[in-house]
């Protein structure tokens, strides 16, 4: 087979979508007869049998469903492709889509990302959550324009991907009262035995954390571990253990988890990062983003 017919193979794709020959022809506007000479004229040329009729209803073989799912991936993307040219959403308004590394804090997202919901042009944001390694995948393709994460890229990586540097935070110690009221001494030496919520093993954070507990000599108990940031407050606020967060949103965090801090720490600095596909930032959000970050963020 030299050639497949790109036209027979979409024949294909809607009646499988659609459930049928009859309401394919509805959607394409094309006789039942027509559709069903290029559904036959592709299985001539593939080889196989795509359908199998049982009863009324037409069911993919399985040469069928495997030829369906690189169609439905091929047409899918030709849909995406026409939206990144015109790089528009319905209704005229241009989309900026951003990735948020799972890692992040819900409300530092929010605050870096607020300077571009006010740009004289408006734009769409539109937020992906996700792991940072799959985000990149994402962004390496064109499917994002920015990513928020909390540590750079690694050159070792080779990805044609830069790192612009945002801002930095120290590190608070939040608990709920019940836990507060078992602290015994000065921070940090209060913490020892005392429960402790962990960032996720993929968090920059954790690292840093586990390393400073090291250095100073301080066992707390380690009562649950989370990807999720936001998740491992409610946990702190319910009182399962204490949990750190970056100190440029202490106000916020104890104002939405009623918890108090317990203690502060700068030699914990977390760092976060736009990466971009433009070593030089020419996307007006983006810049807006990193000029705003630079004059506020650090703390």
């Amino acid at each position: 087979m030299r050639h497949l017919n790109y036209k027979h193979l979409h024949y294909f794709w809607v009646v499988a979508k659609e459930g049928g020959i009859a309401n394919a022809s509805k959607v394409l506007f094309l006789t039942p007869q027509t559709i069903s000479g290029q559904l036959s004229a592709l299985e001539e040329q593939v080889g196989e049998k795509l359908f199998a009729r049982h009863g009324r209803r037409l069911h993919l073989t399985d040469v069928g469903r495997l030829i369906f799912q690189y169609a439905d991936e091929m047409f899918r993307l030709g849909t995406e492709l026409k939206d990144v040219l015109s790089g528009r959403l319905p209704g005229g308004v241009q989309a900026f889509t951003v990735g948020v590394s799972d890692a992040v804090p819900k409300i530092l997202a929010y605050r870096l990302l607020e300077p571009a919901l006010h740009l004289e042009n408006k734009l769409r944001v539109v937020c992906h959550e996700g792991r940072f390694d799959e985000l990149l995948a994402q962004l390496s393709v064109h499917k994002l324009d920015l990513i928020i994460a909390d540590a750079p890229v690694s050159q070792g990586l080779h990805l044609k991907v830069y790192n612009h540097a945002l801002g930095d935070s120290g590190i608070s110690f939040f608990a709920a009262r019940k836990i507060v009221q078992r602290l015994k001494g000065r921070f940090p030496q209060s913490l020892n035995g005392v429960p402790i919520l962990m960032p996720g093993t993929n968090s920059n954070l954790r690292r840093m954390l586990q390393q400073w507990l090291e250095q100073e000599e301080i066992r707390p108990q380690i009562a649950a571990e989370f990807e999720d940031p936001a998740l491992m407050k409610v946990f702190g606020e319910a009182g399962v253990g204490a949990f750190v967060a970056p100190t440029a949103i202490e106000k916020e965090v104890m104002r939405q988890h009623e918890v108090q801090v317990v203690g502060r720490t700068e030699e914990l600095r977390e760092q976060y990062y736009a990466v971009s596909a433009e070593r030089r930032i020419k996307h007006p959000a983006v810049l807006a983003i990193s000029e705003a970050a630079r004059r506020r963020f650090s703390i």
